[in-house]
């Protein structure tokens, strides 16, 4: 073991000993009260025992900067003459054996030199060596973090702003909100009439090609005439049945009652769309002069829905604005122009509540269509009933059923 007196500690850095000062108030407190001398390096270890006042009979030992008593209390303070260096040293006694009678209170302070050098350096306990944070290190892992966030923020702006676009198309894809029933639609849309409601032209629903009706309908038209299929025929629910059905009808027509077309203008399925029949520009086969609206399915049995009355407010709205018909067109039902069941009790209560009913034909009332010259039956198209004349030759007589 080094002799005290030879064993001195060097100079301590200034960065070190501010650090020093900054985290042990009190050893600094402690040095400057109990006068730590200037000349003692800073954060040296020493202590240095001492007899109290109040303890007499004690002998005071002083060897190597220590100081000790065989009685009473006994004060540690710093020792200001030497300091003692240990090093991979054990069963140390500094000086004689001495035995301690009574209290004795012993005051430690630790070299904090070491802890300082390292928070000069950027270092500390807490950080349990670790970097300082304006290390490399942790700039780079800053630096990846905030990327990640960047590149998140611009996804959800894109994925928005996409979102915002799609909902208003562009310019060249808007569709007028009110078409014609031509073929040539803007962009090959379906028509619509608004509120859902499309127009199934005859080539959407599969109408044979080259077949019309015989006769020009001119406009505007004074009366629309509601009527139905009957037979016990169900409501098509979808445009698929309902095509079917429209074909159907038109094959029926030309194949079993004779005439060149389907009969009816426009027909109104259960799915709230209108199917193109003869169109604006040709007669039905009821009356000239007339627009004949027929609603798909058997209406003596099933109760209109309020889609297809929609879709037909909507069709004669499109008419009356686009001068197809009169201003003061007139709504009649079939049973009102010929002895008929159509359109069916269920939709002719329906018809009878619209504001543009009329209620010719009834009793009371003249024939719907006499004041411009429609016939009294409307069915121009229909054959008639020819009497037949069977000629038999018996006895030079001849017999007329």
């Amino acid at each position: 073991m080094e002799n005290a007196s030879a064993s001195t500690a060097g100079p301590v850095p200034d960065s070190v000993a501010n650090a020093l000062m900054s985290i042990h108030p009190r050893y600094n407190s402690f040095h400057q009260h109990n006068a730590f001398p200037a000349a003692a390096p800073v954060g040296s270890l020493g202590a240095r025992y001492e007899q109290n006042a109040d303890s007499p009979g004690m002998a005071t030992n002083h060897q190597n900067g220590l100081s000790t008593g065989n009685g009473g209390n006994t004060t540690v303070q710093p020792a200001a003459t030497s300091v003692i260096n240990l090093s991979n040293s054990s069963d140390v006694v500094i000086g004689p054996m001495t035995q301690y009678q009574g209290s004795v209170t012993i005051y430690q302070y630790m070299d904090a030199t070491v802890e300082a050098s390292r928070i000069a350096n950027g270092y500390n306990n807490q950080n349990q060596l670790m970097g300082p944070n304006t290390s490399p290190g942790i700039k780079y892992e800053r630096l990846i973090v905030y990327s990640i966030i960047t590149l998140f923020i611009i996804i959800g702006l894109v994925l928005l702003f996409y979102v915002i676009y799609m909902m208003f198309p562009s310019g060249d894809n808007i569709i007028p909100k009110e078409l014609f029933f031509e073929d040539n639609s803007a962009s090959k849309s379906i028509p619509n009439l608004g509120n859902g409601h499309m127009v199934i032209d005859r080539h959407n629903w599969g109408a044979q090609q080259g077949v019309h009706g015989p006769y020009k309908l001119p406009h505007p038209i004074p009366y629309v005439l509601i009527t139905h299929i009957g037979v016990h025929s169900e409501i098509c629910s979808d445009v698929h049945v309902c095509s079917i059905k429209m074909r159907t009808l038109q094959d029926a027509a030309i194949a079993e009652k004779s005439l060149q077309d389907i009969p009816s203008n426009f027909y109104v399925g259960g799915d709230g769309n209108v199917y193109v029949g003869r169109g604006w520009d040709t007669a039905n086969a009821y009356a000239n002069m007339s627009l004949a609206v027929c609603f798909m399915g058997d209406y003596g049995r099933y109760e209109p829905n309020d889609l297809q009355l929609s879709a037909l407010d909507h069709l004669l709205t499109f008419g009356e604005k686009h001068h197809l018909l009169t201003e003061d067109y007139k709504i009649v039902a079939h049973r009102q122009a010929r002895t008929t069941r159509s359109p069916g009790i269920k939709l002719y209560e329906k018809i009878t509540k619209l504001t543009r009913w009329y209620p010719c034909g009834l009793p009371g009332y003249a024939k719907c269509g006499v004041e411009i010259g429609l016939p009294t039956v409307w069915d121009q198209e229909y054959p008639k009933s020819i009497p037949t004349i069977v000629a038999t030759v018996s006895d030079n007589s001849t017999q007329t059923n």
